[in-house]
């Protein structure tokens, strides 16, 4: 498998406070992680950084060849609810960081299965050659919005509370983690972004990108067209192409 990663802190924001991170396991398991960092001037950089590196240590320290689906989702799991704990603590104990949170979306493939657990915003996609399918739901306002039919999907990526989630690590005790399990083909590519990527770049023209393109491509120039279109926010864009 080949890993392909990108993050720019786009044309507007002062800093980046996306965080990501992704390797490979000696028996071809491969993972990524990918963090949107928000509250304050660092502390959205503290929690989405923290969060990479937790889970990251996790997996890299727990993963054991021939692991069942079920033992990787607890192992995610668990691994999130530690970074959210220690996000949390952080938080309540440094007034500077106080509200800190971070989005987490962390994927593993392995024997052509990919196994995604996520809250918040930043999302994972399947691209196959003949579609590209979203594996997350946003844990958003405007996603509650769509569901109950208030907003149109057109509506909800021009509506002004877009940006506002729903789920994130760091602002409770507690997080409500999604997860699942889906086959991953020959040929066919994993995306996990932030939304500084999903808000400024149609699905149509990262179907597109991802196949006109080299893989070694994808993530650059993603993010470049994110920038041509506004680069609002910070972008983060991992691959994994089977």
């Amino acid at each position: 498998m080949k890993i392909i990663a990108k993050t720019d802190k786009g044309l507007i924001r002062a800093t980046n406070q996306d965080a990501y991170a992704a390797g490979e396991q000696p028996d071809g398991m491969t993972w990524a992680v990918v963090c949107d960092g928000m509250g304050g001037a660092n502390g959205g950089n503290v929690a989405s950084s923290l969060a990479v590196k937790l889970i990251s240590e996790q997996i890299t320290s727990c993963y054991r060849e021939g692991m069942s689906t079920k033992s990787i989702k607890n192992m995610l799991l668990s691994a999130i609810t530690a970074a959210n704990i220690n996000i949390y603590d952080m938080g309540s104990s440094n007034k500077e960081l106080s509200g800190m949170g971070t989005t987490v979306v962390v994927a593993m493939i392995t024997d052509h299965t990919v196994c995604v657990a996520h809250a918040g915003d930043s999302r994972a996609y399947l691209i196959t050659d003949d579609s590209l399918r979203q594996l997350t739901k946003d844990h958003s306002v405007v996603q509650e919005l769509v569901e109950t039919g208030q907003l149109t999907e057109d509506e909800a990526k021009k509506h002004p509370r877009k940006n506002l989630i729903t789920r994130a690590l760091g602002v409770d005790e507690d997080i409500d983690v999604d997860f699942c399990v889906e086959d991953m083909s020959d040929g066919s590519i994993l995306l996990i972004c932030t939304d500084g990527l999903t808000n400024s770049v149609e699905t149509e023209d990262i179907f597109r990108i991802t196949h006109e393109s080299n893989c070694y491509e994808f993530a650059e120039k993603l993010v470049s067209l994110a920038n041509s279109n506004g680069g609002s926010d910070n972008i983060t864009v991992v691959a994994v192409a089977y």
